[in-house]
């Protein structure tokens, strides 16, 4: 199976989404194939991507594909797609304006919100969450170039290993005229209040079994603590205890966090899917047939309410 990646860069640092559906590519076997795109790109950077996967990285270099706009990049992406059994991009504006331009272009089909990718009987195959994350849905691709893109956090950016390299081919760059007659003039960032739950190493979660606003508080300490950021259940959010941005789920974020402590969380599918790239995973919860205990990696049965506050004097006991 011929795979190819399109790894979205800005200012020479590669997507994390990116390299995450990189690696995981890589994991299926094949000949897979990474694409990069911009404007004075080091051949030397863009073979580092083998660590990552990739058997050959191609690399389309040019003053049109450096603007920051998406159209460009289908142009440059179209020819190395039709020779591709699947195209796949992580998570990402850009990236996912790419990969709907690129899907319209091949007459592909398109898999979004893509949470596992696998091969079965030599066929690739995209696994998404849908009803609200209630089922798993698996899509395979009949005829011509499958696109694929997956949802954020979904797959696990690897630790690259030293002096990983791949062979790099540059590619000939086609930009139509109606394709630069955008231009981007200018960026603004989005306000946004406390810690990107995205991006957090540590997150301690908030459920419906701390009984109410007046107790997230507890949540809160544990989490300063810890060194972590606090996250939600959408059940939390929806009764208005904490803001929309802590979300974990189908309508909030997907996370992938190096410790997740769900606090008086039941683990439905709906929060397990945002949540199960994670670590390690500590489940407090007095419900002994919790779903979450099914894979949490500790389990402690017991009232949240009475073991948080303790768990945040013991930690900070061992801190000194």
């Amino acid at each position: 199976m011929k795979l190819l990646v399109y790894v979205h860069s800005e200012d020479g640092e590669f997507n994390g989404n990116s390299l995450g559906v990189l690696a995981r590519a890589g994991e299926l076997g094949g000949d897979v194939t990474a694409f990069v795109a911009g404007e004075g790109l080091d051949d030397g950077w863009a073979g580092g991507l083998g660590a990552y996967g990739a058997g050959r990285v191609l690399v389309a270099d040019d003053p049109a594909l450096g603007g920051g706009l998406s159209q460009p990049i289908v142009d440059a992406l179209e020819g190395p797609a039709r020779d591709a059994d699947a195209v796949l991009f992580g998570a990402g504006v850009v990236s996912a304006d790419i990969a709907a331009g690129l899907a319209a272009r091949v007459g592909g089909g398109i898999a979004c919100e893509t949470t596992e990718i696998r091969v079965e009987d030599g066929a690739l195959v995209a696994v998404r969450p849908a009803l609200g994350d209630t089922v798993m849905v698996a899509s395979g691709f009949e005829g011509g170039t499958g696109v694929v893109l997956a949802r954020a956090n979904a797959f696990a950016v690897p630790e690259a290993p030293a002096g990983g390299s791949a062979a790099v081919e540059r590619v000939d760059v086609n930009v139509a005229d109606w394709s630069k007659a955008a231009r981007l003039t200018g960026r603004e960032q989005a306000e946004a209040a406390g810690v990107d739950i995205g991006e957090a190493d540590v997150l301690v979660a908030v459920g419906r079994g701390m009984g109410g606003p007046e107790n997230v508080p507890l949540v809160e300490e544990l989490a300063k603590a810890v060194g972590g950021a606090v996250a939600a259940t959408r059940a939390v959010v929806d009764a208005g205890w904490v803001p929309y941005a802590m979300q974990v789920g189908q309508t909030g974020k997907t996370v992938a966090p190096k410790l997740y402590i769900a606090c008086g969380i039941s683990g439905a599918i709906q929060h397990k899917v945002g949540m199960a790239n994670s670590g390690t995973v500590v489940a407090i919860n007095k419900d002994p047939n919790a779903p979450i205990h099914e894979f949490a990696d500790v389990s402690v049965i017991g009232d949240a309410l009475t073991i948080v506050p303790k768990l945040t004097e013991l930690v900070r006991a061992r801190k000194g």
